[in-house]
């Protein structure tokens, strides 16, 4: 549950004051999403990195070797389903759940522990990466978290996301890192693209039978 583990920060973000001459260069706003928005969200994303103060996130992010997911965008009721492939103790585990998108504060919630949890997108400058940030004015349990589009994120890439570590106020060295390679779920990727497949070849044999 990387994102889920993300998402169960409670946070009302405001803007995000510039507390360092770099957020100048950064666009550390929660703005509207719009349908463009969900667009650039559909697909597969990989969690790369992410710094949590709140002790209890900060130990849940640390478990996780390495993670990627599937966003399945309904923009038509604004909900998005989540697919995670979680890497943890060399293990895989596969979580499914539904987010509520917000479009109006920029906001990503869930449903958890009985409460609506909420992680507020941060725009880039790159539309193959995003953040997710988290109580940016509360220095006991400010977060930021950021998510590519491959495995691997780019030294420009991950310069905008140390960039807006200094400027929520953040040292890089909390900063908790996946790692790739130690990813043990690419076989349960490929079992359920295959028993895709087949549900696909399957209703295409149901319908040329009914046509026939």
């Amino acid at each position: 549950m990387a994102l889920s583990r993300a998402l169960a920060v409670l946070s009302l973000l405001p803007l995000l004051a510039a507390q360092s001459p770099e957020c100048g260069n950064l666009n550390l706003t929660a703005t509207p999403i719009t349908n463009t928005t969900l667009d650039q969200l559909s697909g597969k994303w990989f969690y790369i990195a992410s710094a949590f103060r709140n002790p209890e996130f900060n130990q849940s992010a640390r478990t996780i070797q390495a993670a990627f997911f599937y966003f399945h965008i309904n923009s038509t009721e604004d909900t998005i389903l989540l697919r995670e492939y979680l890497t943890i103790g060399n293990q895989c585990v596969y979580n499914v759940s539904s987010l509520d998108v917000h479009r109006e504060n920029g906001s990503l919630s869930k449903h958890e522990f009985g409460k609506e949890q909420f992680g507020y997108f941060l725009q880039t400058k790159d539309p193959k990466t995003f953040m997710l940030a988290f109580s940016p004015k509360d220095e006991q349990n400010m977060g930021l978290s950021f998510y590519t589009d491959k495995a691997q994120a780019t030294q420009e890439q991950m310069r905008e996301f140390h960039e807006a570590i200094t400027c929520m106020g953040m040292q890089k060295s909390e900063i908790v890192y996946t790692d790739e390679k130690q990813n043990a779920c690419g076989p349960l990727e490929k079992q359920h693209k295959e028993e895709k497949e087949k549900q696909k070849e399957s209703e295409g044999s149901s319908d040329d039978t009914a046509l026939g």
